[in-house]
């Protein structure tokens, strides 16, 4: 009995620790077992890690879901978001469902992403008046482009 009990101490901090980490934010499997393989023994993180998963206290489903509205929120787009989660260990098919949900219009927030950028500037072609500026409207397209939204995006949002 007492070598049982010695056996999951291991296992008993590991789940802290997994636990004090989730409470901060949600992460993804992998995220979690880099995380805990610097501080635990490799062989010793999965098993209480896919405890925690089957639990659902852990959901790569959910921290998914999570960055894509935080990083969205933030102006950001979604080829840069996907290149940001793939080297979270994510199903590249829930990623890309994540972020072309009907959740998220791509195109506005480009736009907004623009606004804030360049209030009232003269990206656009279609404005009325002739503040139209090719060169104001390319280092809107960089921005955009380094933001992570695709050339129909920025197209679509430029006009």
């Amino acid at each position: 009995m007492d070598s049982d009990h010695v056996t999951n101490k291991p296992e008993i901090a590991i789940r802290r620790a997994a636990m004090d980490l989730l409470a901060r934010r949600e992460h993804s499997f992998q995220e979690l077992t880099e995380k805990l393989q610097s501080r635990f023994p490799d062989e010793d993180v999965i098993p209480p890690l896919e405890k925690l998963r089957e639990e659902n206290l852990q959901s790569d489903q959910r921290y998914l879901e999570a960055y894509v509205r935080y990083r969205s929120n933030r102006g950001f787009g979604p080829l840069k978001i996907e290149a940001e989660l793939y080297p979270k260990g994510l199903d590249s098919a829930q990623v890309r469902e994540a972020l072309y949900s009907e959740e998220y219009d791509w195109t506005e927030l480009c736009r907004a992403a623009k606004e804030k950028r360049f209030p009232g500037s003269g990206c656009q072609s279609h404005d009325s008046d002739t503040s139209f500026n090719p060169k104001e409207r390319a280092r809107c397209q960089r921005f955009l482009q380094g933001r992570g939204f695709s050339f129909e995006q920025i197209r679509e949002c430029l006009g």
